[in-house]
């Protein structure tokens, strides 16, 4: 069903947005800082359900590529959000009609609302991935043979490109160089699809399930109750730990912000491993949760979600984990966003705590991707 998403929705959504971001996606004040002002100036944004979308629509996704910590110095501009999108267009046979989200995390929730806000368009009611995940390519509309390109780029000084690659790890390749030489932040149009396609490449509803998110955490505030419980309960997740932080390590290399956090409480150290989102989630010897499940940092009494470029000694938190869409545990899923793929020697880890093991190798979902996409083409 429809629904108008107005500025009296944004702190909601944002906040929301951050919580399934699992610690990544960018700061979520500065999106909604972004989106409020694209909806004062051009009013509010339409947002559709997926069955509401034209089979003939053509929809494509508006977010930023980079280092969540860069984009606290380096904001952009509601100019910079419309200028991939104005670059693509010459490239597709028709006009765009709607916009979606890559991911429902952080910033990449809020920066298509200012999109379609100043566009004029609708935004549908999904996103590509149910959480945040650090490259581009590791959406669900990967997994059935969307290509990525046409996408196009922009940066705050006016440089615009478009790419056309031979499939999407190579886009994520080309573009997350562009992304390092234009500063280590860029606004990305990219992922162009039919209304018909969309169906069975997004997650649904997740623009509804991060506002109501948001609003639970506050309601659970104002009524006195525990808003991480509150949140748990929303998410069908648990709660893994609480405690002190400790440590941060955090670098900014190759367009990410990676890093190790250590918690301290009464059941040991929990370690969280990141790379723009928390990947892996260990307890002393133990793997409790591993990517594509969602782990989430809050604050321990008033439940607001921490980014991992947030994340600082002292503050008192509680992690808890979630499940991802399920179509992320399929063995082509894993080797494309599993805990193997990003470097570490393990299995995936649900966050029920059982093991999902990986049975296709990072090369083999390449290829077959390859395969797809040519088939697609």
């Amino acid at each position: 069903m429809a629904w108008t998403l107005g500025v009296e929705h944004i702190a909601d959504l944002a906040r929301g947005a951050a919580v399934l971001g699992t610690g990544g996606g960018g700061d979520p004040h500065i999106g909604a800082l972004l989106a409020t002002q694209a909806i004062q100036t051009h009013g509010p944004v339409q947002v559709v359900s997926v069955d509401e979308v034209p089979d003939d629509a053509l929809v494509v996704m508006v977010a930023m590529m980079g280092a969540p910590t860069v984009m606290v110095e380096k904001l952009p501009s509601l100019v910079e959000l419309l200028a991939p999108v104005r670059a693509m267009e010459p490239h597709l046979d028709r006009p765009i009609t709607h916009i979606a989200c890559a991911e429902v995390g952080g910033v990449n929730s809020t920066i298509p609302v200012a999109a379609a806000a100043a566009l004029g368009l609708p935004l549908v009611d999904c996103d590509a991935m149910g959480r945040a995940f650090p490259e581009l390519q590791m959406v669900l509309p990967t997994l059935t043979g969307v290509p990525a390109s046409p996408m196009a780029f922009a940066d705050e000084k006016g440089n615009t490109g478009v790419l056309r690659t031979i499939d999407n790890q190579w886009a994520e390749r080309i573009a997350r160089v562009a992304c390092v030489e234009m500063g280590c932040s860029i606004i990305i149009a990219l992922f162009p699809q039919s209304g018909a396609r969309l169906r069975d490449t997004m997650v649904v509803g997740s623009l509804t399930q991060a506002t109501e998110v948001g609003a639970a955490i506050i309601h659970a505030r104002d009524t006195n109750t525990d808003p991480v419980a509150r949140v748990v309960a929303e998410l069908r997740g648990r709660e893994l730990f609480a405690g002190k932080v400790v440590d941060v390590e955090r670098a900014t290399t190759s367009g990410f912000a990676r890093g190790r956090s250590r918690i301290e409480g009464d059941a040991g150290t929990l370690a969280l491993s990141f790379q723009n989102e928390h990947l892996v989630a260990q307890l002393d010897d133990e793997v409790l949760v591993t990517t594509p499940d969602l782990i989430m940092v809050l604050e321990h009494d008033t439940g607001e979600p921490i980014t991992t470029e947030a994340l600082r000694y002292g503050q008192r938190v509680r992690v808890i984990a979630a499940p991802s869409d399920e179509r992320w545990h399929s063995p082509d899923a894993l080797s494309m966003v599993g805990p193997g793929y990003f470097g570490y020697d393990l299995e995936a880890h649900r966050f029920d705590g059982t093991v999902d093991p990986q049975t296709i190798d990072p090369q083999t979902i390449h290829m077959q991707t390859v395969t797809s996409l040519e088939a697609a083409r």
